[in-house]
């Protein structure tokens, strides 16, 4: 039962993420190299954000300015990340010109804007989701000692959602910096502390009070990048 349970909330917080990994990135050398690169910024965050909260003692005693730190911490490196790959822009291209035969698709930067923002989502959802599966493997059952049975399988939902937020808070992050729409940019950090700020209602068992706000900006936040992302094919040509 407990390798069931580990095996479903497993496809259910990384499915989709490696059926995109394997479709749109594992083919192109290039957007491996920046995935990983994406994932190493924000492991870089995460290591930013706990040494704030060892040194800062009053950190400790109330979890949500941690988690205030953390998500501008994540905002931070990702403009970071956004500047190093402007820098290394015209190498890429180069790059990946020589290494794909001349193809498009590979120098485009809403590409390499939806890789970076993959690279974020993946190593937040390995971070956030990893010793939960740990746990769901047993000894024990889910529900003892008046424990939520939807514990796990709302954290694999959550996962989910952060893991594909991620990827499209990337993509407007990055061409909101692009186009001085500056409104727009601040829908990122302010929708991602937002659905943050929400999973503290799993602490109270309130399941559906996290998952459906949090679902509702994912589809805004995915209806978003579709439209930057057609936005962008029109200007460039169609891949």
């Amino acid at each position: 039962m407990t390798f069931m349970e580990f095996t479903g909330c497993a496809l259910i917080a990384f499915g989709p993420a490696l059926t995109m990994f394997s479709m749109s990135i594992a083919h192109n050398p290039i957007f491996i190299i920046i995935m990983i690169s994406a994932a190493f910024f924000w492991l870089l965050s995460l290591l930013l954000s706990s040494l704030l909260w060892t040194i800062v003692i009053p950190l400790k005693e109330t979890l949500v300015f941690g988690v205030v730190f953390s998500v501008l911490f994540q905002e931070l490196f990702r403009y970071l990340f956004y500047r190093l790959l402007k820098k290394a822009e015209m190498g890429l291209k180069k790059v990946s010109e020589v290494g794909s035969g001349h193809s498009e698709y590979s120098t485009q930067w809403s590409s390499l804007s939806y890789v970076s923002g993959f690279g974020f989502g993946i190593m937040s959802g390995v971070f956030s989701m990893i010793n939960v599966l740990a746990d769901s493997t047993g000894p024990g059952t889910v529900g003892l000692f008046g424990d939520s049975r939807y514990f796990f399988i709302t954290s694999a939902f959550h996962t989910l959602a952060f893991v594909l937020l991620h990827t499209f808070w990337g993509i407007i992050f990055f061409h909101s910096l692009d186009s001085k729409n500056y409104l727009r940019l601040m829908i990122v950090p302010v929708s991602h502390l937002v659905v943050t700020l929400l999973t503290f209602l799993n602490q109270h068992q309130i399941y559906t009070g996290s998952l459906i706000p949090c679902y509702i900006i994912l589809f805004v936040m995915a209806y978003l990048a579709l439209r930057i992302s057609q936005e962008n094919n029109r200007t460039c040509g169609t891949v």
